[in-house]
């Protein structure tokens, strides 16, 4: 069987996912706090999963910041121009790619199209995830497992490995773990996973590219109020709570996880690299 054939329709007739954020009520927090200090002037990033949650969050900053931003996303079209108008009236260019990112074809496709018309990707954002709950092991089928795999941590290596050689010495590679890498998720078995080896990637990849000047890091969100949970990543019954087993006792917004993301694209993180930032709430956890 071909690579292709191998490859599995994201899971958007299982459940609601991945869910719009035009939604979404209440709706998230995506705009930037602070006026923007140029911190990515004349830079570029492709941000996965930007078209709503976490994804918009840094797409809003970064362009405030002075980046044109390439927004890839699924299928949310709606949710992407929306992230769209809101980097242009940031007086940022902004290009929506829309496709499987678990399609290694589709990945070069999206480096290909933000070279041509961004000029080339300074910062790539991994962002993009999907999750699927079940209670028991067994009802984790092998096309949610491989499904699960492909999107979180496959693409990563996929978007990498085809913006390698346009990645030049500044060059910033962020990935998106997850609290759950370090806490576990008794319903998150397949999720959880991939964050650990997302966590495992960035490490290893920064090892791999330090040397060339290209920095990794990742950021572990906590319970983050984006439309990944409540529509269909969480059990219905279970978001009343959602983030309320936090130290602060509440989900945070993505504007509140998004500066984790700027830190580690812009210089101020000059000197990092192969780490992870926790914006999760007052969450301890190690490393």
């Amino acid at each position: 069987m071909s690579p292709d054939q191998d490859m599995l329709e994201p899971m958007i007739h299982e459940d609601a996912l991945p869910g719009h954020e035009s939604e979404l009520e209440p709706k998230p927090d995506w705009v930037p706090r602070f006026k923007g200090s140029d911190r990515l002037k004349g830079k570029a990033a492709l941000i996965t999963g930007a078209d709503s949650g976490i994804g918009r969050a840094i797409a809003a900053l970064f362009a405030r910041e002075g980046a044109d931003v390439a927004i890839v996303y699924l299928c949310e079209h709606d949710d992407a121009a929306k992230t769209k108008s809101i980097v242009e009236k940031e007086g940022r260019k902004a290009i929506t790619l829309a496709g499987d990112l678990g399609e290694k074809a589709f990945c070069d496709e999206a480096v290909m199209r933000t070279v041509q018309e961004l000029g080339r990707p300074d910062i790539l954002v991994n962002n993009a995830g999907e999750q699927h709950p079940d209670k028991d092991i067994r009802d984790i089928t092998d096309d949610q497992l491989r499904r699960t795999f492909q999107t979180n941590i496959f693409s990563m290596f996929y978007l990498t490995q085809a913006a390698r050689p346009h990645l030049k010495p500044g060059s910033a590679i962020i990935n998106c773990t997850s609290v759950t890498m370090y806490k576990g998720s008794k319903e998150l078995l397949d999720y959880s996973a991939t964050k650990g080896a997302i966590t495992a990637f960035t490490r290893s990849l920064s090892e791999n590219l330090v040397k060339d000047g290209v920095r990794v890091n990742a950021v572990a969100p906590g319970p983050i109020w984006t439309p990944l949970n409540p529509m269909g990543g969480k059990p219905p019954e279970e978001m009343k709570d959602f983030g309320k087993n936090t130290p602060m006792e509440r989900p945070g917004q993505p504007n509140e996880v998004a500066p984790s993301f700027l830190f580690l694209a812009c210089e101020d993180s000059s000197y990092m690299s192969g780490q992870v930032l926790h914006p999760n709430g007052g969450v301890i956890v190690n490393g």
